[in-house]
């Protein structure tokens, strides 16, 4: 018999890689999960625009709350909720940290008598611009002057560069993060000028720690308007404007129209002093955003593409200001613009 060739007894041999072929599909992997890396942690996400808390008027959902609950009553504020500690106070209210189901929650108590009505203004704008942009309410009791909201315990807007030094929220410290957040105040802003209730203007912001502590951080790093006991309403077809307050302002924080415009050995008068509309709010938000962006790597950058829209911001006509919409366009063209350089350095890199 013929013996049959040893290959065909065993099969054909299987063909080895190279090493240089394997070595090339190891730094291919590689440089794939480096680039999801890039653009899941490096590149800044988009905010979802659909509030997960919302309910119906009159419900609120906070944390793990699977249903909505109607706002609590003033028997269960004084049955369920335990106040623990006070964690701030300002002219018309003390906010105290406080307890309801285990949850923690913010219990706000008017300060004075003398302050009631604007205490109530802030309860009435609470209640009617429930949504994504504000603190959620989750009750409130008139008799006894008594507000309870959602608890942020990252605090106010203020706290900003403390909460990003600290070491876990590095990873956030970026100005891709910093300028979403600038998007989240302009946000707000044009929420206020096309409010439910009107054209409403943030009153309560004549210097910028004070403006800064109307808002509050969360903890997902979205800001929410928290002080809602200044918004007056402007109605350009009635005629309708505002004047924040009844003294002589100063500085170059407020919008120049803020400012009294006779000479100055002319004592300051109220009753003369002439009244404005939203257009204030669009003065100050280069100085918020500029804030916001802090000092980060990519900060000066942002502020170069910025350059023009906020220098339109401080015209010095209030109609030639553009609105809180124009503004957001701009942010959103910017952050896509660094974004997809960003991206491409990071292609190139690989």
């Amino acid at each position: 018999m013929e013996k049959q060739p040893q290959n065909s007894r065993r099969g054909l041999a299987p063909r080895e890689v190279p090493p240089a072929v394997g070595l090339l599909l190891v730094m291919a992997l590689m440089n794939t999960l480096l680039y999801l890396c890039l653009y899941r942690f490096f590149i800044a996400p988009q905010q979802s625009l659909v509030d997960p808390r919302h309910c119906p008027y009159g419900h609120f959902r906070i944390g793990q709350m699977k249903n909505c609950s109607p706002w609590l009553s003033c028997e269960e504020l004084r049955t369920e909720v335990r106040q623990l500690k006070r964690v701030g106070e300002g002219a018309v209210k003390r906010v105290f940290l406080s307890e309801w189901k285990e949850r923690k929650v913010a219990l706000s108590r008017l300060t004075s008598l003398e302050m009631k009505d604007d205490f109530l203004h802030g309860l009435q704008m609470l209640k009617s611009l429930q949504g994504a942009h504000v603190v959620t309410l989750l009750g409130y009791c008139e008799d006894d002057n008594t507000i309870l909201t959602e608890y942020h315990p990252l605090g106010s807007l203020s706290n900003l560069e403390e909460i990003l030094n600290l070491s876990k929220y590095q990873n956030v410290n970026t100005w891709q993060h910093r300028l979403q957040l600038a998007m989240d105040y302009v946000s707000i802003i044009h929420y206020l000028h096309h409010s439910p209730v009107g054209t409403r203007v943030m009153c309560d912001s004549n210097d910028l720690p004070k403006t800064l502590s109307q808002y509050l951080l969360t903890s997902n790093f979205s800001i929410v308007a928290n002080d809602l006991d200044a918004l007056p309403l402007v109605n350009h077809s009635s005629g309708t404007l505002v004047k924040c307050g009844h003294r002589e302002l100063h500085g170059d924080f407020v919008a120049p129209e803020q400012l009294w415009p006779y000479r100055e050995d002319m004592p300051f008068r109220d009753d003369l002093m002439p009244s404005y509309d939203e257009k204030i709010d669009i003065w100050k938000i280069p100085d918020i955003s500029s804030f916001l962006l802090g000092h980060v790597e990519g900060s000066d950058m942002v502020r170069f593409h910025l350059f023009d829209i906020h220098k339109a911001c401080k015209s010095q006509t209030p109609s030639e200001r553009p609105t809180a919409q124009d503004i957001l366009d701009t942010y959103q063209k910017v952050l896509d613009t660094l974004r997809d350089t960003v991206m491409s350095r990071a292609r190139e890199m690989l």
